[in-house]
């Protein structure tokens, strides 16, 4: 039993190292979407810069397993859109004017992504955890 609980252990603490990994990209990309529209608060100055989130594998040495941490959050090095809108307050000489690099349709795609690895993590917690449980009710028969 001693080396069933260590995997069941070691499953759950995988398992929830993704959940915390998505949770973490899931605000990122949420920041993304809330600036998506956002200008520069001065006149020619750069708008918000789309952020990536990035991932590393770790070693849990208690479990002795790899887990996933939220890596560094990269800003994302491609050029900001640019619209022709004169009248805008904050329009550089030319009248242009800097949009972020968020491109929506991309952060509702990372997001769905994002959002199914989590519930996957936590499919897996909840079929531990049933396992755990039918183990200790043969354990009691």
């Amino acid at each position: 039993m001693a080396n069933d609980s260590s995997d069941f252990a070691r499953s759950m603490a995988i398992a929830t190292s993704g959940l915390r990994a998505q949770a973490g990209r899931m605000r990122v990309i949420s920041e993304n979407i809330a600036n998506a529209d956002s200008t520069s608060q001065t006149s020619g100055g750069d708008p918000y810069r789309r952020k990536v989130p990035t991932f590393s594998s770790a070693l849990d040495r208690t479990l002795d397993a790899q887990v996933v941490t939220l890596g560094k959050i990269k800003p994302d090095q491609s050029n900001f859109r640019v619209k022709y809108e004169p009248s805008n307050p904050v329009a550089d000489a030319s009248g242009n004017v800097k949009y972020p690099n968020v491109n929506s349709v991309v952060e509702m795609t990372d997001m769905r992504d994002a959002q199914r690895s989590y519930e996957a993590n936590l499919n897996i917690i909840s079929a531990t955890r049933r396992m755990i449980q039918r183990t200790l009710d043969i354990l009691k028969s």
